[in-house]
């Protein structure tokens, strides 16, 4: 299992197939794994994908605090590290959070952005309040039972079949080791008004049953981002679409990338 001394962190990693880089950042509560349904296919079509656990998730040690500038610079310091120069930047949710940050930071090193389910804003107050209280939930009993069932719903449409992967995870993890997370992800900066600084193509998925961002912030991304952008609503899919819909995700994901100069 690869590992890269960077940034001050060991960040591990999968490196799989040759040709231009795509690297997938994963979502709050995920991992490298969220992205199983896509790594053959890229690689099938001639990419380099890579995949990754960000600080707090998976096997990558880290130190805290941190914030989603940290988290893109982490993967600027993780393509140095793999020789890579230039590279589309893939990301779901947090995933997307840093990805944009860092096409700010760096735009020169971001070829094209992929985003799943992301937004540029910060938390409404309601929308704090409402994941303050299914932390503090978490805290006080874990997140097997009915905090894990919210969590999962936050997360995925109903029926997705393998929640229960991903809950099995979670409750693996002690939420004492999710609070550098949290707070990375609660007290995130407003970036809306710095996308149209980015101009690189651009492709936005969103699940039209998405329960912890809504559609219309996706869509603002999209409409926002400088360069060329398509949108994409994801039948069906919750905060998940790559994982939920992949037979609607990965088409456009190829046609996407396969457009490009």
């Amino acid at each position: 299992m690869p590992f890269a001394d960077v940034n001050g962190q060991n960040i591990h990693y999968q490196d799989t197939g040759d040709g231009p880089a795509i690297i997938l950042s994963h979502g709050f509560g995920m991992g490298h794994e969220m992205w199983v349904h896509q790594v053959e296919p890229l690689a099938g079509a001639g990419w380099r994908v890579v995949t990754y656990d960000e600080r707090s998730w998976g096997q990558t040690t880290h130190t805290e605090p941190f914030d989603y500038w940290d988290l893109a610079a982490d993967v600027i310091a993780l393509m140095d590290h793999l020789g890579i120069d230039r590279a589309v930047l893939g990301g779901m949710s947090q995933g997307g959070f840093l990805s944009m940050r860092a096409a700010l930071a760096a735009p020169e090193r971001v070829r094209a952005l992929v985003l799943v389910d992301t937004e540029a804003e910060v938390y409404s107050d309601e929308d704090r309040a409402q994941f303050q209280g299914l932390f503090d939930a978490a805290m006080a009993v874990g997140l097997s039972g009915e905090v894990g069932d919210v969590l999962a719903m936050t997360l995925f449409a109903p029926g997705y079949a393998d929640a229960r992967y991903w809950q099995g995870k979670w409750t693996a993890k002690p939420i004492s080791a999710w609070l550098g997370a949290k707070e990375c992800l609660f007290e995130r900066d407003d970036i809306l008004g710095r996308l149209g600084e980015i101009t690189c193509p651009s492709i936005v998925f969103h699940g039209d049953a998405d329960m912890a961002i809504p559609v219309e912030r996706g869509q603002r991304v999209s409409d926002t981002l400088a360069g060329p952008s398509s949108f994409v609503l994801v039948p069906g899919a919750g905060h998940s679409a790559n994982l939920e819909v992949p037979d609607v995700v990965n088409p456009a994901m190829l046609d996407f990338l396969a457009s490009l100069d």
